[in-house]
This record gives C-alpha cells, structure tokens and sequence, in this order.
C-alpha cells in the first residue's frame, strides 16, 4: 500500500515541502530510502522501528520503500523521522490516512517514542501558510514558534501516541493559538543600563549618534576603559525591534536551532560577540549544506568583535562585501543559500599591542614599529566601511567614585527613536532606506545638501586627514544622523565638525 505523507525542509532561511512516500510489500522483509537522505536521516530507520514497538504498535516486517521527494535535493537532519512513522504506520494499515493530505507532520523521535524539538519551523509555518495547508503537527516545544503564523491550526504532541490521536481526531489537543503581538509585546528586555557607566560622557555621544543613524563603530582606548561595557548596552538604546523584523531575525536564529524550546519570537535585538579564534566560515556562514554565520544571526542586531586586530586578517577582509550589500551569499558547487546580514558592527581595540600608549597612568613599552605593525592588522578598506572611530580613555578615578549614576538608556533611546523617525520620514518613497547609514551617494545627493561654508569645512579636513572618497560619504551620513538628534532638516557646519572628529584611525594619531 502506498501512502504520502507532507513534511517541510528548510533552504537557507526559506522553506520548501517534501512528500514522504511510503510503500509496503509483501515480499522479502528489507527497508529502502531513497530521495538524497544525509546520515541523519538514513538512520531515521533505527529510531523509527523502535519508536513504533515502544509505542505498542507493529513494525511491518516486510519490505518497505520510502521516498523522499523532490528526490534531487539533498535531506538533512532529524525532523522527518516522524513522517516517516506515520506513513509506515498508515501503509499497514495501522493509522487511518483520510487526514493526511491536509496536515504537514515533521518531528525527531527518541526510542521510547516521544517527539524532541527540530529547527526551522517559523520558516516552514510560513510556507506552508502560502501553499494552503491547514494544519501542522509538530514535537510541542515546536508549537509557540510555529503559532506565530496566523490561518494554520498548530498541533503540539508529546509522543508519537499523541501525534496519532490527533491524526485520527481522538485525542482532546485542541490547536495552540497566540496572540503574536500580546507575545512580542511581553518578551523580557535587557537589564544592562547606560546609567551604570561612570564618565566616558563623549564615547555614551558616540554610541548614540551610532544607534540613531545605524552606524558601525569603533572603539580605541587601553584595557579596562571600558570598551567591552559600552558595547554591551548598545542594543538597550536602539530603537525596538518591528515585528516584521523581528520574524525575519526569528526565522535566522529558528534555521540555527537557536531559539530556546517553548519560545515564540526573538523580540530584542541580537548581540553577538564571537571569540577572535572564530573561523571565516563560521563569522559569514557555510558547513556542506550552509548554515547562517555570526554576521547572520546579528541581523538586525549588533556584531561586536572584541580586539579587533587579534582576528585572522581572512576573517576581517570576508566581511568587507556583507556590509556593503546587507547579506551574504554562501555558494556551493550544486547549491547557492542567501542569508540577511544587516547589523550594526561594533569593533573595540587597543592603541597598541601593551594597551597603554596615550593612557597617561602607564607607560607605553611598544616601539613605533611595533605600534604600526599592531594598527596594520586591520584593513584601510575595513576601517572605511567603519562610520565613526572614537577614543575611549583610561576612566579617571574621581568619575568612578561619582555616586550620582548616568543618563539611563531609556532617555538615550527616546532621542535615538525620534532621530529614527525623522529618517524614516525622509526616506518614505525609498523602501529599501531605514536609516542614515544606508544611503548610497544618490540618496547623499538628494538628502544631505550642504552649505559653502560645510563643503570648505570638508574640503579643508579632506586635504590635511588624506581621507578616502568612502571616509567622506561616511562623514556626510554621520553629520546627517547629528543633524538628526538635533532636530535640524539643515546639515550645519557644527555638525559635520563633530562628525569629522569621528574619524580619529585617519588621524593617524597612533603612528
């Protein structure tokens, strides 16, 4: 007896359906898989037959032919070891099949036959949303993510006695149902504050300048300046995520396995700050089928690479196209997978290899050499793609005794979500612009007109810093978020000055 079963498979962060096809002979007892099935799912064939005996029903001991279809794509993992118990279980006869073309089933089985989370399900729900599928049964610690979607009845089983109950409409699991917005509204939020950073009153203005126009940031100063601490508290003062930026970011860290069991929705902003060990596959992404990287899962959050010169120089350069295009395309020789890269990235370093040149309290032991060597590490074509370099000096000891704690976030963040609304405003009839730091040079000539005596302020900083062309679009967009945070439509000379002094790496001030 033939039986077809629906399950789903996930494609970058795009998910497509697979038909597991079941047929039962009665011939010599021998168990087929055919349809590209990695590792994980050929061994599928364990776990399926003991589930079904531990379970108290019979494994079919004659030969049985499973495809997985479309059969040129390869299948990975564990989440069709479900399906392909129901479909045996339906080709004998055991479990009835009338409801079978309505429902996607996927979920991974233990031996004693309870269901154990998968991965990807948010883009999967989507999917099967747009295809006209009423209804998915899925492990339960599956269920608040899949719920998401609204016009799909979503089934939550504990075992695969369960999932056959409610298969066969026997059992009292009625479908989970949530109310997205209650649930995106009452994530937790961060606890780390800007009110418990004692000084450092100009790199707090430069982190908000960064938030309020999406720029990326670096960050110069000796060990224990508190670098690490700032870059911390940076998505507590970004404006909340949208919830459709919050599904597209769910769907990234869904597709990693990322999301803790039982939760619906990543509703804060990602803060991902990988070792300086990290490989260049696994910063942009790859694996034989890939899998989003570290630049990935920052979507629409902050990347923050602490001592920056200390990764591999391949590592920096790699990231060089994914923030200029806001994704990254990882290709294979039979596969091509985009995933979204568009984050906020926030380096920190040292001055030198000791730490401690221009910090007035120790001694530098570095020789200039040794100093340009260390500052050579990182690219001139990465530091242009940086929008503001700021200095973070030693913490003087009369600001660390201060009792008086600093602006809280929420104020920052208040002015960071105003200057955003501005920019939204302005770029209402470009779809693609969100904030300052995405602009290209047609936006900069439409949006940021500057006036004689702004364009003989750059001219002048040009010539005597060597600026790059890229250094002087990224002063321009800068000088328009400050503009911004200070209510101005105009850009003035004021505000490109302070955006200049953002560029302190083209000062060379550490040579």
């Amino acid at each position: 007896m033939l039986t077809t079963v629906l399950s789903a498979a996930t494609y970058g962060i795009n998910a497509y359906l697979i038909e597991i096809e079941t047929n039962i002979e009665n011939t010599v007892p021998n168990f087929f898989m055919v349809g590209l099935p990695d590792n994980a799912v050929k061994e599928s064939r364990e776990r399926v037959a003991t589930a079904i005996k531990n379970s108290q029903y019979t494994y079919p001991n004659k030969r049985v032919t499973i495809n997985l279809a479309p059969a040129d794509v390869r299948k990975e993992g564990s989440s069709f070891d479900l399906p392909i118990a129901i479909g045996m279980l339906a080709s004998s006869g055991q479990v009835r099949d009338d409801r079978l073309k309505d429902l996607l089933i996927l979920g991974e089985l233990s031996l004693e036959g309870t269901l154990r989370p998968v991965h990807g399900i948010l883009p999967i729900a989507v999917e099967m949303k747009k295809k006209g599928i009423s209804g998915i049964i899925l492990p339960k610690q599956n269920a608040n993510e899949a719920a998401m979607v609204e016009g799909i009845d979503v089934y939550g089983a504990g075992t695969l006695t369960d999932a056959i109950d409610i298969l066969e409409e026997r059992s009292g699991i009625a479908p989970l149902k949530l109310d997205m917005r209650t649930v995106f509204s009452t994530e937790p939020r961060s606890h780390q504050d800007f009110s418990d950073v004692k000084g450092q009153e100009n790199v707090k203005r430069a982190l908000e300048v960064a938030a309020a126009g999406g720029h990326n940031i670096i960050m110069i100063g000796p060990p224990g300046s508190g670098k690490t601490m700032l870059a911390r508290r940076l998505p507590g003062i970004l404006p909340p995520l949208t919830f459709e930026e919050s599904i597209e970011t769910t769907k990234i860290h869904s597709v990693a396995g990322l999301l803790t069991p039982g939760s619906a929705l990543v509703s804060q902003r990602p803060f991902r700050s990988p070792h300086h060990t990290i490989s260049d596959s696994a910063l942009v992404g790859g694996g034989t089928i890939p899998r989003p990287g570290e630049i990935s899962l920052s979507h629409h959050g902050v990347l923050f690479l602490d001592e920056l010169p200390e990764f591999a120089r391949n590592v920096l350069e790699v990231m060089r196209q994914p923030l200029e295009d806001a994704k990254v395309t990882i290709s294979r020789s039979k596969m091509s997978v985009e995933y979204p890269a568009n984050f906020m990235l926030v380096c920190a370093m040292n001055p030198c290899p000791c730490g401690n040149h221009g910090n007035p309290n120790h001694e530098c032991t570095c020789t200039p050499m040794m100093i340009q060597k260390y500052m050579a590490k990182v690219s001139g074509p990465l530091l242009d793609r940086i929008d503001i370099h700021i200095e973070v000096p030693a913490v003087k000891v009369a600001e660390l005794s201060q009792k008086r704690p600093g602006e809280p976030s929420s104020e920052i963040r208040r002015r960071v979500i105003t200057a955003r609304e501005m920019q939204l405003r302005r770029f209402s009839g470009h779809p693609d612009l969100f904030s300052n730091a995405s602009m290209q040079s047609k936006e900069l000539r439409e949006f940021c007109i500057i006036g004689r005596d702004g364009e003989e302020l750059l001219k002048m900083a040009m010539t005597k810093l060597g600026l790059s062309a890229r250094a002087y679009d990224r002063i321009i967009k800068v000088s328009r978020t400050i503009a911004d945070l200070a209510g101005s439509a105009e850009i003035r000379t004021e505000h490109l000055s302070e955006a200049i002094q953002y560029r302190s790496l083209d000062r060379n001030l550490w040579m």
